[in-house]
């Protein structure tokens, strides 16, 4: 892909403050990461289902002993993500795992704070815009409608919002009809178009014998069982007509400005707390939020189990069907037919695949909606461990 700066600001200037940083901050951020993550690897020891630590191995090329390092130094890394943002709070500008997982970086904006982040274990970078203003960029850019604008994330890394477009004037014209300063967008100009996850016909589970999606996750609204998956599977009051959970009926469902649904099913039929992984099972114990850059895993019923990492929060998607918001952006493939499984990071809840580019035989990327507004906003509580 052609990314290039708006303007003059670059995010390779931000990438050199970040690793000046890190290599003045790193014995005493690494020696307290070092403790919090072997406490963190003792609670996870024995309590990780052999399958996590199978699927780590096979997707990053890990040892099993790398695997729960891994494990290990995200699970701090959720931690730090639940308490960080409060405390730093306006200079706060993003968290995420370095690529081999053995760093937790944390952007601010205040120089006095670096202390206080590696007396956490993490290694502080010293970055020009704070969180707040690019996400505020990125609400104004949601509102934009213009042939050939795909949507936008902000690469807390780079600490910048990412314009997607399928050129660089088609992203420029949206940077100014928001109003936006152009200084803190990036343009990445040849963007594929995204596309829903969506095919007719199959097994797992279809809609009104007409179309195909996957199942997220089972959960209960009081005592009617059922499952979330995507909001454009389905319209409320739309059947589920085929597969292992049918019969069913959404009740609930939101696309776009959104991709989220619940579907009932029968009172009879069994809730498993487990994904399919297509070689086994992965156990389901919660939805504790994964950190960018945190190990993922997606199930759906065209491809079947594929891992990679978070790449980004609150990714606006401008789908042909119109904007969605909110999304996590990853770098696991997906294909038409897995919209709506299951994203799952270690034994933790993700989200239900929405959509994204590319394929699973050469790579792309893939949008979730997270499943915390959808257990929230309809009462469904999580079937787990």
């Amino acid at each position: 892909m052609n990314r290039q700066r708006a303007l003059a600001v670059t995010a390779a200037g931000a990438i050199a403050t970040a690793l000046t940083l890190a290599a003045g901050a790193a014995p005493a951020s690494a020696e307290i990461l070092d403790a919090k993550a072997e406490e963190a690897r003792a609670d996870l020891t024995g309590n990780v289902s052999q399958g996590v630590i199978d699927g780590l191995q096979d997707a990053f090329g890990l040892t099993e002993a790398e695997a729960y390092d891994r494990l290990a130094v995200e699970d701090v890394a959720a931690d730090l993500l639940g308490e960080v943002p409060a405390d730093l709070d306006e200079s706060y500008a993003g968290l995420w795992v370095s690529e081999d997982a053995d760093q937790i970086f944390v952007a601010t904006t205040d120089a006095a704070e670096t202390t206080g982040l590696r007396a956490e274990g993490a290694t502080p970078v010293l970055v020009e815009h704070d969180l707040a203003t690019l996400e505020d960029a990125a609400s104004a850019l949601a509102a934009i409608d213009i042939d050939g604008y795909y949507g936008n994330y902000v690469d807390v890394v780079a600490n910048t919002l990412v314009v997607e477009a399928a050129d660089a004037a088609t992203a420029a014209d949206a940077i100014e009809a928001a109003g936006i300063d152009p200084a803190l967008a990036t343009v990445d100009a040849g963007a594929e178009a995204p596309q829903t996850y969506f095919v007719r016909g199959g097994d797992a589970y279809n809609i009104e014998n007409s179309w195909r999606c996957s199942v997220g996750f089972a959960v209960r609204q009081g005592s009617t069982p059922g499952f979330v998956t995507a909001g454009h599977c389905g319209a409320a009051g739309d059947s589920v007509t085929g597969g292992e959970a049918a019969p069913g009926t959404f009740r609930n469902s939101v696309f776009p400005s959104a991709d989220r649904a619940w579907v009932a099913v029968g009172s009879g039929e069994a809730l498993y707390d487990d994904v399919n992984m297509y070689s086994g099972t992965r156990d389901v114990a919660n939805a504790t939020t994964a950190a960018v850059g945190a190990s993922i895993c997606r199930s759906g019923s065209t491809t079947g189990w594929h891992c990679g990492t978070v790449q980004a929060f609150n990714q606006t998607v401008n789908y042909a069907e119109g904007a969605v918001y909110g999304m996590t952006r990853t770098n696991v493939c997906a294909e038409p037919g897995d919209s709506g499984g299951s994203f799952i990071s270690g034994n933790s809840a993700q989200g239900m695949t929405s959509g994204g580019s590319g394929n699973c035989r050469t790579g792309g990327t893939t949008y979730f909606q997270p499943i915390g507004p959808a257990l929230s906003a309809w009462g469904l509580t999580l079937v787990t461990s």
